[in-house]
């Protein structure tokens, strides 16, 4: 998988060769020696051969030199397709001037690596496109009232016998006093909260059971995205959003201040406990061990970061707080009321700006932000995340951190270091905070939906101008990159981009204009503790997991894994349809 055969020739009679490689996403790195290619055999005008495996997910940059003169002969940039068979053949052109020719060749086809996933694609469409007909026919009464008499024939038959006519929704809501209440509670619900989390948590689970193994459905080495850095960003940002509505809620039903906060203060120990010892551990590997536990984790932070976010909130924020009023200025009516909790976050900013790039880190330049390893030319491969793999580290220890992060692969680092660390806890406290300015426009500007998306599009091109500054529109050449190992300032004012235009669309279409119920990613939103936390302890239990007849087939992970979640929507579904919600 992700690997593609290729033969190396060498028809030089008296100059062994080094084949050495780098890949283009790996920055700065220095080359990789891949196999050394003896001299050919001159007696029997034989060239010599030696067989590589490299790398197809990446394009890759070949140096071909010689080990005895230690001189460049050939350098050649390609992308190899998965599966391919190629051939370099390395030979002089004349001998007079000794020119050295390298010409790359194809044996054998590559495969369309990629076809799964249309073929995936494909067959969720086709899925979407027959639940779209039968909602359609359903709206037929001929048709509706044959199928509920197949489905119920008895209570047809009683129906039409009592002269009671066709069973509606109407009619079954008016005759159930508590299926009525529970409709009316779920119309008052913001259906687009709860299907942005929903669609955040299934994308976040398909990418912890592998993304069938592509490349982009995995975290990124270091700096840049992919599909898996976008998810849990905007969980913590609906996260925040949601508890700007629900904490509006219980202070206008007159819940104390003290009871709230004790609500805050047991859901965060809950979120942190279950992080720690249900998600973390591996008990398929032994007991629960304090030797080696990982203290962080995405548990973890959500518990922090909601503890934080919601005592700043009720701190200082009253019931009806959200009333509009007037003010000199009416464009930041949504902000200046709040300023105390703006001073609170940016002091919080300064703090992960002074220990990033002030903090001394032992053998590593002050303000380092690389990933070690062979990255900057290899002159820091123990200085993994600098600042914040430093205070990891140094509070936590070695062994209760992440041991083997994203970067061990691409960048070969030795150094454990943790994603959901000390440090970047700050700016995913600033994340919440967004989402939960996102959840005071939607209090402030209530029923006036052009108000509200017109603020969620201003945040969003506020935030996407702070990302261009501080990243220089680049990936790697910026003053801060973007970053999901770091979660550097860049990262959550990139991904609060996304995240405000994400919810303005979704809000459009689900609440404004009603054109998507939100399904499916509306059922696990409703559940999201419970999803998280159940495909992170079943993960390798059958259904969700089997054993494969070739685990080197993107198309077989990929069956997989889309099962798995599959199953997890279908498992929100039938909780939601029994109305059994896990909450903390």
């Amino acid at each position: 998988m992700d690997q593609a055969l290729l033969l190396v020739h060498n028809a030089l009679p008296a100059e062994g060769l080094r084949l050495s490689a780098a890949s283009a996403a790996c920055h700065q790195c220095s080359y990789q020696v891949l196999a050394f290619i003896p001299a050919s055999n001159g007696s029997l005008r034989k060239p010599s051969t030696v067989t590589v495996a490299v790398d197809t997910q990446h394009p890759l940059t070949l140096l071909l030199d010689g080990f005895s003169e230690d001189r460049e002969l050939c350098k050649i940039h390609y992308h190899f397709g998965e599966s391919g068979n190629y051939s370099l053949e390395v030979k002089t052109l004349s001998r007079s001037t000794q020119t050295v020719s390298c010409d790359l060749i194809i044996n054998e086809d590559p495969i369309n690596s990629y076809l799964p996933i249309l073929f995936a694609f494909l067959v969720y469409m086709g899925i979407l496109a027959i639940v779209i007909v039968g909602r359609l026919l359903m709206k037929i009464d001929p048709v509706r009232n044959w199928v509920c008499k197949k489905l119920n024939p008895r209570e047809t038959d009683r129906l039409i016998n009592s002269e009671l006519g066709s069973p509606n929704r109407a009619d079954s809501l008016s005759s159930d006093p508590s299926q009525h209440l529970w409709s009316a509670i779920s119309r008052q619900r913001l259906r687009s909260l709860d299907t942005f989390r929903g669609l955040s948590l299934i994308i976040m689970v398909f990418v912890n059971y592998g993304g069938g193994k592509y490349w982009f459905f995995k975290h990124e080495s270091w700096n840049g995205l992919t599909v898996a850095d976008l998810v849990f960003p905007w969980f913590v940002f609906i996260m925040g959003t949601s508890v700007s509505l629900s904490l509006s809620s219980m202070l206008r039903w007159g819940s104390s201040k003290k009871k709230v906060l004790g609500k805050i203060l047991w859901r965060s120990f809950l979120l942190i406990l279950l992080g720690i010892i249900v998600v973390n551990p591996n008990y398929c590997l032994g007991p629960l061990s304090w030797d080696n536990l990982r203290i962080p984790g995405v548990l973890q932070r959500l518990g922090f970061a909601y503890l934080v976010v919601a005592a700043l909130e009720l701190l200082f924020t009253g019931a009806g707080a959200e009333s509009v009023t007037e003010m000199p200025c009416p464009a930041l009516q949504d902000i200046l009321p709040y300023w105390p909790q703006w001073i609170f976050i940016l002091t919080l900013e300064v703090i992960w700006l002074c220990l990033t790039f002030l903090l001394p880190v032992p053998g590593c330049p002050r303000g380092y932000l690389g990933p070690g390893g062979i990255g900057d030319f290899g002159k820091y491969p123990n200085c993994t995340g600098g600042a914040a793999g430093y205070i990891d580290r140094l509070l936590l220890g070695e062994k209760h951190i992440y041991q083997h992060p994203s970067s061990s692969v691409l960048y070969q680092t030795k150094m454990p270091y943790d994603p959901e660390g000390i440090l970047g806890t700050i700016n995913t406290i600033f994340m919440a905070f967004l989402g939960l300015q996102a959840g005071k426009i939607i209090l402030l500007y209530k029923d006036q939906h052009k108000q509200i998306m017109s603020r969620f599009f201003i945040w969003s091109i506020v935030m996407g101008i702070i990302s261009a500054a501080l990243t220089k529109c680049s990936k790697d050449e910026g003053i801060i990159p973007v970053n999901k190992n770091l979660w550097s300032i860049s990262y959550v004012t990139t991904m609060s981009c996304f995240a405000f235009i994400l919810l303005l669309l979704i809000y459009y279409l689900v609440d404004v204009k009603r054109l998507w119920s939100g399904a499916p990613f509306f059922y696990p939103g409703m559940n999201s503790i419970l999803v998280y936390i159940g495909h992170e302890v079943f993960e390798n239990y059958f259904p969700f997991k089997w054993k494969m007849q070739d685990s080197q087939s993107h198309a077989e992970h990929l069956t997989q894994n889309l099962t798995a979640t599959t199953l997890w929507v279908i498992i929100s579904y039938v909780l939601y349809r029994r109305r059994i919600f896990w909450k903390i």
